[in-house]
């Protein structure tokens, strides 16, 4: 058995994401969200966002179909419902 290299403990998977995250959402009167601010500092649109998820650009959200046939965006399921979508800070 070869032994460990002892510079790589520690690194393997531990390199900074270059991918957003959503840090802040602004809804409008009906508590719809319209846009969302970026680990980045960016604002982007709904529409924008879900572009951005599909392209894999941004961490923990993805785009599902509805039953209503619209495509939404979601935060990633992890049992925490603090970091839902709907529970980040409003700017």
């Amino acid at each position: 058995m070869n032994p460990i290299d002892q510079s790589t403990v520690g690194k393997i998977g531990s390199s900074q994401s270059t991918k957003a995250q959503v840090v802040a959402v602004r809804k409008n009167g009906d508590g719809d969200i319209i846009q969302l601010q970026l680990s980045s500092g960016d604002i982007v649109d709904y529409k924008q966002a879900q572009q951005l998820a599909k392209d894999g650009q941004i961490e923990h959200v993805n785009v599902f179909r509805g039953r209503d046939g619209d495509e939404h965006l979601r935060s990633d399921a992890d049992g925490d419902p603090s970091n839902n979508l709907d529970q980040l800070p409003t700017f």
